[in-house]
């Protein structure tokens, strides 16, 4: 019998979690009585609350997902200028601040494309039909004989834009949320727009300095801050303090102890000055003693530790996937496959840290700070400062890089309550070592992995355990789901260990590891789960490969049955594990994967094949690396990078070629360069000059392309990222024989693993 967790990553599933109208031109939910449809508003027709058209012609979609370099208001405002037939030039976005009517408002999971596409093709057609009607009335012409192209009517010699029909007031048909949802979008071999490389309208405000970050928001009367650290992040007090000193800076107005309702923000202080650098001076001059603390004698081996002793309690846990009586077979093999996979901490280091800009506009209070969640942020802040939310704005601000930090802006809090505090506007900015410290890291992880193969190689048992920090459970515990056979799941920490992969028997266990959450808030960080889930899963499958004395990526193809459960579904995960075959026959093939036997000494190739981010919602992509690997010191040298990835339609083919070279190379620096460990509560490395991403001059030569469909968009974000670090631990073990199970990879790590 197949048992699965019941957890579906949906719009509609998203809709039941969230407890709220999550993004829709459907207007689902709340969001319905307050954004109608259909409505005149002097100079302008909205179709639906996504877009306007002016009297001028100008179109202007509304963006509610955050940009954080992704170029989500091009990939966004393509989708619906495709049904409504709109002429590119014509188009421009809006970025728009939080209000009810936008519905639920996060970006993130590399959601944005696939989970708006459907409402937003819609909300495009409805305009479309609307604007049809209206220009065969004023043509007097019948409206099944005319067609939309170009941002105009068409009727034989005829044509009418729709700029003249706006602002004559002709437009005026309604929808209602059951005529959105019946309408039929056209079909793909009409598209003009969608799969077609474009002029990204997201670019030139990055290029020319206009736009305008967290960071450079600015109002009249603010006062710049910056917060007094806690020694860890939870259960310091402040026991004492003195400001003496801070007192002899010019600039320096005062320090204030934050006592925070939410108890998000624990044992912190904010100085304010009348700038950054006095405040930040004053900070360094201001003598404090914390009493208390959680996790001040914790280290990333204590954490290590309890993972291992977590994976190893088959009582611990709860099951994500059940399929048949593994144990049965387990017990009764002459040969257990067996390895355990860890993954260290690794920071967001995102290039903006942490600043928020608060203060009260008459009732109404107001944030400027990037944002990924404001769903989740704009409540809890709004609690901390004892108000209703509907008296609590957040604006838009472009993300200097948001990775999956911001989805959870904790910050937000010591400045509001320190605008509170002191009755001025603040502008509180962190530090690099205080955003470090204050970070929501990667948690490290712990996983076992057992398998079983039969004579032929197919797998008979897969038998997977992670033991983690749960990001989900500090910040949106209503996202947990049930286990099967009791308990509760994040999806967020499991996800991946899921594979495509035809197996007869397959458990996968999920452990939360407490200690890590009474040592630090686990986020997530970009990738999510299938980051360090399938850094073992493609891993272990390499090992089996390699232990039947198989080619790794021909033993990977026959474990593609696409049956069962693996045979997709509609309209996200169509053809299933077909497609992923497709990748990876694909890469084998352009990367010369068949003559690696010819490669120079201490030279290697590594491969895998992932989905990601969840199997309700798969981006397929196959990826190959080679690396040069000098058995004297250890050194990598990561030299090319292949990719073959199918993502459905494109939106933005450029962007998604753009998202696709930033996660491999982000996949790339997590396995090799950066990621740092706990020690007394707190990371280790909290600046650029130990904490080492990868640099331009250790960039791979890069060769990604994508399979050209018609098929639902899916995500881009993220999924690059995934099998990056498998394909070069295995590529190692091309080059030397020695098998690394750990990331990141040392090279101190590479002369033991060779000695062993």
């Amino acid at each position: 019998m197949t048992k699965h967790t019941d957890i579906s990553m949906t719009r509609r599933w998203f809709l039941a979690v969230a407890g709220a109208g999550v993004t829709s031109g459907l207007l689902s939910g709340p969001a319905s009585a307050l954004a109608p449809v259909g409505q005149t508003l002097g100079e302008g027709y909205e179709p639906t609350v996504w877009y306007a058209i002016a009297g001028d012609g100008k179109i202007t979609m509304h963006i509610h997902m955050a940009e954080m370099g992704q170029h989500v208001g091009t990939a966004l405002s393509r989708i619906i200028a495709e049904e409504l037939e709109a002429d590119w030039d014509d188009v421009e976005f809006v970025h728009v601040d939080t209000d009810p009517k936008w519905g639920y408002m996060v970006t993130g999971g590399s959601w944005s494309v696939n989970h708006n596409y459907f409402a937003f093709s819609r909300a495009g057609a409805a305009g479309r039909m609307a604007l049809i009607d209206a220009g065969a009335r004023e043509m007097g012409v019948p409206a099944e004989e005319c067609s939309a192209r170009n941002s105009k009517i068409i009727h034989g010699d005829q044509s009418i834009s729709y700029g003249d029909l706006v602002a004559r007031g002709a437009v005026d048909r309604q929808f209602t949320a059951e005529e959105l949802e019946a309408i039929t979008l056209k079909p793909a071999s009409e598209r003009r727009l969608l799969n077609r490389d474009t002029t990204a309208r997201d670019v030139p405000e990055k290029v020319n300095g206009s736009a305008i970050y967290g960071i450079d928001r600015t109002v009249e009367g603010m006062v710049y801050a910056r917060p007094v650290m806690p020694p860890v992040r939870f259960g310091s007090k402040v026991a004492s303090w003195d400001d003496s000193a801070a007192k002899e800076i010019d600039g320096y107005i005062q320090t204030v102890e934050i006592n925070d309702p939410t108890n998000t923000i624990q044992g912190w202080m904010v100085v304010v000055a009348d700038s950054w650098t006095a405040a930040s001076n004053a900070v360094e001059a201001l003598e404090v003693t914390w009493e208390g603390g959680s996790g001040l004698q914790t280290g990333e081996a204590e954490l290590m530790a309890e993972g291992a002793r977590l994976v190893n309690d088959d009582a611990a846990g709860s099951l994500f996937v059940l399929e048949g009586e593994p144990d049965a077979i387990l017990s009764e093999a002459e040969t257990v496959h067996e390895g355990e996979y860890r993954t260290h901490t690794v920071l967001h280091m995102q290039l903006e840290p942490g600043n928020a800009l608060v203060w009260q506009d008459g009732d109404t209070w107001r944030v400027h700070a990037g944002n990924q969640w404001q769903s989740l942020t704009l409540p809890l802040v709004a609690e901390a400062l004892e108000i209703d939310p509907s008296n609590l704005v957040f604006e838009t601000s472009y993300l200097g890089g948001g990775f999956g930090r911001r989805l959870f802006c904790d910050f937000v809090i010591p400045a509001a309550l320190t605008a509170k505090a002191i009755g001025r506007p603040v502008k509180m900015v962190m530090s690099r070592s205080d955003d470090s410290q204050l970070d929501c890291p990667r948690s490290p992880t712990v996983q076992r992995v057992r398998s079983v193969t039969g004579e032929d190689g197919a797998l008979r048992v897969y038998d997977h355990a992670c033991a983690s920090g749960w990001s989900t459970v500090p910040i949106a515990p209503g996202f947990l789901g049930d286990g099967i056979q009791g308990g509760k799941v994040d999806p967020f920490s499991i996800s991946g260990a899921d594979h495509w992969y035809g197996a007869e028997t397959m458990r996968v266990r999920t452990v939360q590891n407490e200690l890590v959450h009474d040592t630090f808030l686990p986020g997530n960080l970009r990738s999510v789960a299938p980051g360090f889930t399938l850094w073992a899963v493609e891993t272990h499958i390499d090992e089996v490969a390699n232990a039947l004395g198989q080619d790794p990526a021909a033993y990977r193809l026959s474990l593609l049955d696409a049956e069962g459960r693996n045979a997709g579904s509609a309209p996200n995960a169509v053809g299933g594990a077909e497609r992923m075959r497709e990748v990876l026959k694909r890469v084998i093939e352009k990367s010369g994967w068949a003559n690696r036997g010819d490669l120079p000494e201490g030279t290697g190739m590594g491969i895998s094949v992932t989905a990601g981010q969840e199997r309700s919602m798969p981006t397929w992509i196959a990826t190959v690396a080679q690396v040069r690997v000098d058995r004297d010191n250890g050194e990598v040298k990561l030299e090319k990078l292949w990719a073959s990835i199918d993502a459905g339609t494109l939106a933005h083919p450029d962007g998604a070629l753009a998202q696709a070279e930033g996660a491999l190379l982000w996949g790339a620096s997590i396995a090799i360069h950066e990621g740092t460990e706990i020690e007394n509560g707190l990371p280790r490395d909290q600046n650029l000059d130990t904490y080492t991403p990868m640099r331009m001059h250790q960039v791979p030569e890069l060769d990604i392309d994508f399979v050209t469909n018609d098929h639902t968009p899916v995500g881009l974000g993220e999924p690059g990222v995934i099998g990056v670090a498998p394909a070069i631990g295995n590529a190692i073990f091309h080059a030397t024989g020695a098998r690394l199970r750990t990331i990141p990879i040392r090279p101190q790590d590479i002369l033991k693993a060779l000695e062993a």
